[in-house]
């Protein structure tokens, strides 16, 4: 090939690093939508954009980027591209930078709930919705009512207000709006809002706190039905038995858009996780999935975890305090392995003990790469399974929070939980290993390891069986930065039978053991 031949090929082959295909700038939009929308130090000052509002500012932005990058590259013919791609970008963040700074329009927000917790009657209702009320150009979008218990007269004057502006709103919060009232006036109240609410277009409705059971999900059966683009619907400590969860699984009209689902606090019971399973199988967009603190067993534990296999863009997964047990920590595993996305992990107090604890790990070497949170506090975890669990946190460098409280971890397996968060984690902020047995030799080599940590806030290791020397040699190690290291009042040095080993002997012991676990290599096999 002559070299004006080549020069030709190599020009038209640079050309094609701009413009960007469709699929890359629908891809840019989607990536900023994220960021948009994830909690962040910046959205955590200047407050979290809501979907729609994202997605919006999303489009905008990636139009005004590509036109300053386009009209760049037009100015350079002769250029290959990589000017105009470097432009996209540098644009894309200047501008999404500024969407977060302006943050949410709150000002569309009317919020009941920053006054006394107190029933109102007609008089109060009429006085605190004036505002909506005598505003006739009023661009209210998101209302909050919580905190105030309404009877059937103060509704009658909230519910006249809400019909005529329902049509513009896109957030309901009635979590707590019936407290203390008797069940038959209560029922009644729901009725009459959700009358007033129905045909509205929302993306966010909170129900919580409410006592509904399947009564109170029926009184709100004709606004449950007409909302076909819920993105986000929260029902906790609502008292919610297997009939109530299948009333919500028949009475939800479309779960395709919902992102949040939150159950927490109820009495669901097996036979109602199922429901909620068949809910949860249903919505692909689902990022984060609560249903903590809900009597749920293996066999529904199993259901759900089946039904989040369909959820593969699962951010934040909290299944705490329930009765899991290994089946479902097993079933969980198999789950796990498939959720990629996945953020932020709670699953402390499923009973999962050493197998099913095992399983997980080796299930999350593989997936969440970018998992930031884990916690498996009190699932009877021991050394037995803590070699596979430390490999599973050594692979997971963005880790900022464990909490491996109130197991039997004890030295050997606190030192390789320390051998694991040693190399890397640069994030980390926070490690609880409390309620461990862990003694001395355990305490140190855990100190010393999140101590080279810059970005480390917390350390507890309280209700351990550590020596009086020992929580003073801890003590000293944390000496130029006393507030990252918690409390010790609760360490209980007598907590084993070591009456009749002296000091000295247990320093030998203890150092005889680092020794031993010092150079441990972490596999995500062991051997």
């Amino acid at each position: 090939m002559d070299n004006s031949v080549k020069a030709r090929t190599e020009t038209v082959l640079s050309v094609k690093m701009w413009p960007p295909s469709k699929s890359t700038r629908l891809m840019l939009v989607d990536r900023m939508t994220n960021n948009l929308t994830t909690p962040s130090i910046f959205t955590r000052k200047y407050g979290l954009l809501t979907q729609q509002e994202a997605e919006e500012d999303a489009k905008r932005i990636e139009d005004l980027a590509f036109a300053a990058a386009n009209k760049h590259f037009q100015n350079e013919p002769d250029g290959d591209g990589t000017s105009a791609v470097q432009i996209y970008a540098k644009e894309s963040s200047k501008l999404m930078l500024e969407a977060i700074k302006q943050g949410p329009k709150e000002d569309s927000l009317f919020d009941l709930s920053g006054g006394r917790r107190a029933f109102i009657d007609e008089a109060e209702a009429l006085e605190l919705l004036r505002p909506l009320a005598d505003d006739p150009t009023n661009s209210c979008t998101k209302i909050r009512f919580t905190n105030r218990s309404f009877g059937s007269d103060a509704a009658k004057v909230a519910v006249s207000v809400l019909s005529s502006i329902k049509h513009q709103l896109t957030e309901v919060d009635l979590s707590d709006f019936v407290a203390g009232r008797p069940e038959a006036e209560a029922l009644q109240v729901m009725n009459m809002f959700s009358s007033a609410l129905e045909g509205s277009k929302l993306r966010l409705l909170d129900l919580s706190d409410n006592a509904l059971g399947e009564k109170g999900i029926r009184a709100f059966a004709s606004l449950i039905k007409s909302q076909r683009d819920l993105e986000e619907l929260y029902l906790m400590n609502d008292g919610i038995s297997q009939d109530a969860a299948r009333a919500v699984r028949d009475l939800l009209p479309c779960t395709a858009k919902i992102r949040v689902l939150q159950f927490h606090n109820n009495m669901t019971g097996d036979e109602g996780a199922v429901a909620i399973a068949e809910i949860v199988k249903n919505c692909p967009s689902l990022e984060d999935f609560r249903c903590s603190s809900t009597r749920i067993g293996s066999e529904g534990g199993v259901a759900l975890a089946e039904a989040l296999e369909s959820c593969s863009r699962l951010k934040k997964l909290d299944l705490r305090d329930n009765m899991f047990g290994v089946e479902g920590g097993i079933a969980l595993a198999q789950t796990l392995s498939v959720l990629t996305e996945l953020t932020e992990i709670y699953m402390s107090y499923l009973n999962l003990e050493d197998e099913g604890t095992e399983a997980l790990s080796e299930a999350l070497v593989n997936s969440a790469p970018s998992l930031r949170v884990l916690e498996l506090a009190g699932n009877d975890i021991t050394v037995k399974s803590t070699g596979k669990l430390a490999a599973c946190i050594a692979s997971k460098q963005c880790l900022s929070k464990l909490n491996l409280s109130e197991n039997e971890l004890k030295d050997e397996g606190t030192i390789l939980i320390a051998k694991a968060l040693d190399e890397g984690h640069d994030q980390l902020t926070e490690v609880d290993l409390s309620t461990n047995m862990m003694r001395r030799a355990g305490a140190r080599a855990l100190a010393q390891t999140v101590l080279k940590k810059h970005t480390f806030k917390l350390f507890n290791i309280n209700g351990n069986f550590i020596s009086e020397e020992g929580v003073d040699e801890v003590n000293d190690m944390f000496k130029d930065s006393p507030e990252k290291l918690g409390l010790l009042d609760d360490n209980d040095p007598d907590g084993e039978d070591f009456e009749d080993e002296d000091e000295e002997a247990e320093e030998e012991e203890d150092s005889e053991l680092e020794a031993k676990l010092g150079g441990l290599k972490i596999k995500q096999e062991e051997e």
